[in-house]
């Protein structure tokens, strides 16, 4: 097999490894790193369920192979909590009960990390819609909605 030397920055810190050229972002993140914090639901990026960070824009870590992130930063869910604080949006889900089996939860919590960067007072039918690549099994997705209005409310200060 052929490999690939990478160096990226995960959750804050230098990483530099060996990888097979065919190894997913996902995998890497799940097997050599450790961070199953990243789920893998589909393998084809329609469940949304591995969404990370990269370079600050939100992305489905099943469909980039691991190779493509050399140089690149990659925040996980295990990187959002500070300082031993939950981020906004970890909060938000906690205590809106925005999970229930928590299978999509880090996705959904990245993918709404991205989203509120660019809108941060988003309506209902903006988060509704940011939401539309990312599946939940268990819910009717009010409670996810009403986690991240209640995270842009924290993190703004401006009700949405």
């Amino acid at each position: 097999m052929m490999s690939n030397r990478i160096t990226t920055t995960i959750n804050g810190q230098s990483v530099t490894k060996e990888v097979e050229g065919r190894t997913t972002l996902s995998t890497f993140l799940r097997e050599d790193m450790n961070l199953t914090g990243t789920h893998i639901g589909c393998d084809t990026s329609g469940c949304g369920a591995c969404t990370v960070l990269l370079d600050g824009k939100a992305v489905k870590s099943c469909t980039i192979l691991a190779a493509q992130v050399d140089g690149s930063e990659v925040k996980t869910i295990e990187g959002l909590a500070q300082n031993g604080q939950l981020h906004p949006l970890q909060a938000a889900f906690k205590e809106k009960h925005g999970l229930q089996c928590g299978f999509c939860t880090p996705g959904m919590i990245m993918l709404a990390v991205d989203f509120l960067e660019s809108n941060p007072s988003p309506s209902e039918d903006e988060i509704r819609h940011a939401l539309e690549g990312n599946f939940c099994r268990c819910t009717g997705y009010h409670n996810i909605v009403e986690s991240i209005k209640h995270a842009a409310e924290n993190m703004s200060g401006v009700p949405a």
